[in-house]
């Protein structure tokens, strides 16, 4: 009984942290049709933001309002200076946006080397839950990240400025002779993307090593939960993550991390050929 308490706590761990993640890249390349291959480098960023938090001995809400700030500041200057003359274009946002990630990557580098990067956890110690230990910093990640994305749930469904969006999205030309303003919408929207993305990255960063190359992986398992899920709705992103989520930390649990992975690589090929618009999709 406790060996599946604790698989449970993990796979539900698992599916938080990556619909968090995956949400944003929905943002963007969902709503937007932004192929984001540097999303995982906002990953990255918030990561090394929470970093600099600890050497600077700032408090732990302190390291997530700089992840923040960090990556909405790099993100606007992406947006305003490449992006928003490729929207419509989905190709052309992934080659620039994959040669955008290697200098994101390689400038991280430059500053603060390849080696890993630790953080302390804010929150130390177990809490029992059903007889099982469990590390507390994970159920208080689990807790804030469900409110985080009940929120954005509510949000996108009740706010007038998701009206706005899903109005942009299904008629742009009609959204702008209403008096909406696309482009700004977009800019904004795409900002918002890639900050989850860095809040994500600072919560994570003390549970996993710090490097250069850290968000790769969840770049790859954003895009799976996507494809499984479908684009253009917060149902799919959580569906799509518990589902890549479950199934990636099953697998890594009975064989290893490879296997894990060939398993959500198979799993992904498989929606692509008999659901190609994932199970839930707006688009």
């Amino acid at each position: 009984m406790d060996v599946f308490t604790l698989y449970g706590l993990n796979v539900i761990y698992s599916l938080s942290v990556l619909a968090l993640v995956a949400i944003g890249l929905a943002a963007v390349f969902g709503l937007l049709g932004v192929m984001n291959m540097a999303h995982g480098e906002f990953v990255m960023l918030g990561g090394y933001s929470a970093v600099l938090a600890s050497q600077w001995s700032l408090p732990w809400p302190a390291g997530l309002l700089l992840a923040v700030f960090v990556s909405a500041m790099v993100g606007a200057l992406i947006e305003r200076g490449i992006i928003k003359h490729l929207y419509q274009r989905p190709f052309d946002t992934l080659l620039a946006t994959w040669g955008i990630a290697m200098l994101i990557r390689k400038g991280v580098e430059a500053l603060f080397g390849r080696e890993y990067q630790n953080v302390p956890q804010y929150i130390p110690g177990t809490l029992d839950v059903i007889g099982v230990d469990y590390p507390a910093y994970r159920l208080v990640l689990i807790v804030l990240i469900t409110v985080l994305v009940g929120a954005l749930y509510i949000w996108f469904r009740k706010s007038p400025a998701s009206l706005k969006i899903r109005a942009m999205v299904d008629n742009p030309s009609l959204a702008q002779a209403m008096g909406i303003n696309t482009q700004r919408l977009a800019s904004y929207t795409f900002i918002f993307g890639v900050s989850t993305a860095g809040l994500a990255g600072a919560l994570i960063a003390p549970l996993v090593r710090v490097d250069p190359y850290m968000g790769l992986d969840y770049l790859l398992s954003s895009f799976f939960a996507l494809v499984i899920g479908g684009l253009g709705s917060v149902e799919g992103v959580i569906l799509g993550s518990g589902m890549i989520g479950g199934l990636n930390q099953t697998l890594s649990n009975i064989f290893d991390n490879v296997v894990g992975y060939t398993g959500v690589l198979l799993l992904s090929i498989f929606f692509l050929w008999w659901k190609p618009n994932g199970i839930i999709s707006q688009r």
